[in-house]
Order: C-alpha cells, then sequence, then structure tokens
C-alpha cells in the first residue's frame, strides 16, 4: 500500500513537471515585440496574420498617402521650419564646438541656383557662354549652354551637386558651412518682387526661410541690392522700404552700430556707379528730393567702387561707404591690394567706410572662355591668404568675402569635389580637403578678432 501511494505521487510529479514545461514552451513562442493586451500566439495562426498584416499594408499606406499630401500643401518656409525643429539638438551641440561667429566678417551669397527637383528645370547651372564683344574674337570660342548634371556653368563642382537654392537641406548645409567658417552676415543677393537676372528667376521668396536658418546658427543677413531694371532714387526708396517692413522685423536681420551708437540696416549696392551722383544724392542726402535720411528707413548704404574717380563720385552721392567685390587682384583700381591704404585714408578723412573685399581666386571660363587673362590662381590657399593679410594691413571695419557661392566666377569657399564626366574635367581643391577654404576663413576670422582688439587698446 505505502509503494502503492509512493508510485502515485512520482506519477503525479512527473505529471505536473510536464504541464509546467509545456507552459513554459508555449511562453516562449510569444513574440517578442508584444505589448500588454497582444493576442497571445498570433504568430501562429497563418490566416489570421495575413488578415492583420493587410490591414496594416492599408492603414500605412494611408499614413503615407495623408503625409504626402500634407507635402504637398505645405509651402517651403513650413517645411523649412520643421527641419529645423528636427535638428535643433545638432545645432546646440554645434554652438559648443565652433567659435562664435564674426559678425564684421560679411561673405556674398547668391539664391538663383535651381534643379528638376525643386524647380521643373535647372536654373544658372545650365548657364550660357557668353560671346565677345568683339565679333572677330567671339568667333574664335565655343557658343551654347551647359547641359547639368554633368556639365555645369562652372569650373568646380559643388560638393552638393547641382542643387536647387529653394532645396532646405541645402540651405541649411550652406548656413552649417558659413557658420563654421567663423563668418557673422550673410550679404544676400536681392532683385525685386518678380525680377530676376537674365539667367535666373525671382528668389525674393527665399527670403523668409535664408532668415530662419541664418537665425539658427545665430547668422545675420544683409542685402546685397543687384542693378535691377529702372533702378533709380525712387524704386531705392520703396525698396528699402519693402525690405524693411518686411523682413525687418526678424531677429535675423542685420542692423550694424554706428560710432554714434545707432542701428541701422545695411544695403551693398552692386555696380552704383552707372547711376549718377545726382540721383543717388535725391535718396542719400538729407536735402534730397526722395531722401531716405532720418526716416524709418535711414540706413547704411555701401557702394562698389571700380575705378579710382568712383571714390568722389561715392563721397558726392551720399553713400555711407565703400566695398571692392571683385576677387582678382589688379583686375581694377578697388580690387588691386596695393590700393586699399589710400582708399582707407581717403575714407577715414570723409567719415566713410572702407569694406575690402577678399576671394579665394577667379576663373570664369567656363562662362566665359575668352576671359583666361583674368584667372587667379588659387595657389593651394595662399592667394586668400595673401588677401586677407592686405585687408588686415588697413585695419578695417569690416572684411567682406567673395564669395560663398558665385561658382561661375570660381570665387566660391563652398566645399567643392573632384570630378571628371566625358570630356570635361573639374577643377578641385586637392591636395587639400573640400572644406578647406572654410577652414582658411576661420582661421583669419580669428586672427582679425586678435588684431582688432590691438588696434582698438
Amino acid at each position: 500500500m505505502a509503494r502503492f501511494r509512493r508510485r502515485t505521487c512520482i506519477i503525479l510529479l512527473l505529471f505536473i513537471l510536464f504541464i509546467c514545461s509545456i507552459m513554459m514552451a508555449l511562453k516562449t513562442l510569444r513574440p517578442d515585440r508584444a505589448g500588454f493586451g497582444d493576442p497571445f500566439g498570433l504568430g501562429l495562426l497563418p490566416e489570421l496574420q495575413q488578415r492583420t498584416v493587410l490591414l496594416d499594408s492599408k492603414q500605412n499606406l494611408l499614413n503615407r498617402a495623408q503625409g504626402d499630401t500634407v507635402t504637398r500643401v505645405s509651402n517651403l518656409h513650413s517645411i523649412a521650419v520643421n527641419t529645423m525643429k528636427a535638428s535643433m539638438s545638432s545645432v546646440k551641440k554645434l554652438e559648443e564646438e565652433l567659435s562664435a561667429p564674426n559678425y564684421n566678417f560679411h561673405i556674398f551669397y547668391y539664391t538663383w541656383y535651381g534643379n528638376p527637383q525643386f524647380d521643373g528645370k535647372y536654373i544658372h547651372w545650365n548657364h550660357p557662354l557668353l560671346p565677345h564683344w568683339d565679333p572677330k574674337i567671339a568667333n574664335n570660342y565655343p557658343k551654347g549652354r551647359h547641359n547639368p548634371p554633368e556639365d555645369i556653368g562652372a569650373n568646380f563642382y559643388p560638393e552638393l551637386g547641382s542643387y536647387s537654392s529653394k532645396d532646405p537641406t541645402v540651405i541649411e548645409a550652406h548656413m552649417k558651412q558659413m557658420r563654421t567658417a567663423s563668418t557673422g552676415v550673410i550679404v544676400l543677393s536681392w532683385y525685386p518682387p518678380g525680377m530676376a537676372d537674365e539667367n535666373g528667376e525671382p528668389t525674393d521668396d527665399l527670403v523668409p526661410i535664408v532668415l530662419d536658418y541664418a537665425h539658427k546658427y545665430n547668422l545675420k543677413v544683409a542685402f546685397h541690392i543687384e542693378p535691377y531694371k529702372d533702378r533709380d532714387d525712387r524704386s531705392m526708396y520703396h525698396n528699402v522700404k519693402y525690405i524693411i517692413d518686411k523682413y525687418g522685423s526678424h531677429p535675423a536681420f542685420y542692423r550694424h552700430k554706428t560710432s554714434t551708437g545707432r542701428l541701422l540696416p545695411m544695403f551693398y549696392v552692386y555696380d552704383s556707379y552707372v547711376t549718377i551722383p545726382e540721383i543717388w544724392a535725391n535718396l542719400l542726402t538729407v536735402s534730397g528730393s526722395q531722401s531716405i535720411r532720418n526716416t524709418p528707413y535711414d540706413a547704411l548704404f555701401i557702394a562698389l567702387l571700380v575705378e579710382e574717380r568712383h571714390k568722389h563720385d561715392i563721397h558726392r552721392s551720399g553713400f555711407d561707404g565703400m566695398y571692392t567685390y571683385f576677387a582678382t587682384n589688379g583686375f581694377s583700381y578697388g580690387s588691386s591690394h596695393h590700393n586699399w591704404a589710400s582708399l582707407k585714408a581717403f575714407c577715414d578723412s570723409n567719415n566713410l567706410m572702407f569694406i575690402p573685399s577678399v576671394g579665394p581666386g577667379y576663373i570664369d571660363t567656363s562662362i566665359r572662355p575668352w576671359n583666361n587673362h583674368n584667372t587667379r590662381n588659387r595657389v593651394n590657399g595662399k592667394y586668400y591668404e595673401t588677401a586677407f593679410s592686405a585687408a588686415l594691413l588697413v585695419r578695417p571695419e569690416i572684411i567682406s568675402i567673395t564669395s560663398f557661392n558665385e561658382w561661375h566666377e570660381g570665387t566660391q569657399i563652398e566645399k567643392a569635389v573632384p570630378k571628371r564626366t566625358g570630356q570635361v574635367v573639374y577643377l578641385d581643391y586637392k591636395p587639400h580637403k573640400p572644406n578647406v577654404y572654410l577652414e582658411l576663413t576661420q582661421k583669419w576670422s580669428e586672427k582679425y578678432r586678435k588684431e582688432q582688439e590691438q588696434w582698438l587698446m
């Protein structure tokens, strides 16, 4: 009897162990991703699983369709805002890694590029080959247009490819590069609404996006007024008012602190010399018939100096200063480094700002094939550093940089990469990296800061 009870207990114990084993085995079949309330063992029922996958797929398709609709309806500005929100943490980290922006380093920036993805066609990358004004010379050179993306109107090739200036990711990449270079003010090429250069399309609608991304990287934006059709004192007053009314309240809108303590917007005026001094004086002198002085739209207006005689015209016109723009030492009186000391002296004696323009080199033979004589070799960065050195010698309040991305004239400091395609071999920055000119700009920005501290002592 005792043996029977013992055997029964053993059998019962074995049965319990068997049940426990089955339960443990079933538990291991539960999917790892199953959350609280998920149907246990759903994966073991093929029919139900297929129906569930089908429902999930339909929901995902619906979600994607809704997302696509929102994307199509949203404008570029809202896309840019969303992108900025998503990457604010990376910017905070960037702020910790980079030196402060130098608001005395102004860099010329162009938003005239387009591609089929964002613009329906290529803009500016397909630049035409410009004929020489002498027909006899023009006949010796090729004609036609460039054919992107492999063949573009530039001697260098961008790391970002034949990009669109409307692409928010491109705008952000540009702001990051300019901030990495320790520049502080973007001088944005600008035409009035509905107007553009002869090879481009209107870009005023991009200004809000540029301002937003500039603010994200703690940069400021000034305006480079291009020579639009019928530019005169009246239209300039109207357009300055438009810019200040529409963009002046943005935190990235640049205002310069004058020696008297006033905070004023700054406008660079390209090809200012094509308008006679008397017309400019109507706008820029206190007694002028269209005077902007001592109004809510008063600002600092900086004229382009090309020839020596322009300095007297600039003074007579009522401008607040002059810049030299061209990155070709010896090309013009203004762009020749050895003339900067006398120009600075003239400006000092006439209460004008002198803003020399430095650049990494110059080559525009991709669009002006007959202009070899004006090419300035980069000499692996030495040309750029020589220009900075010459600028610092005259102790300017501001240095301008030509340019961030004027690819047609080969003055860009934006990242470029080696590229060979068909019969085209592009220039590059080798033996240095694609960011070498950003690094050189940052180096001289720091050097400028240190030397400026000594000037002010």
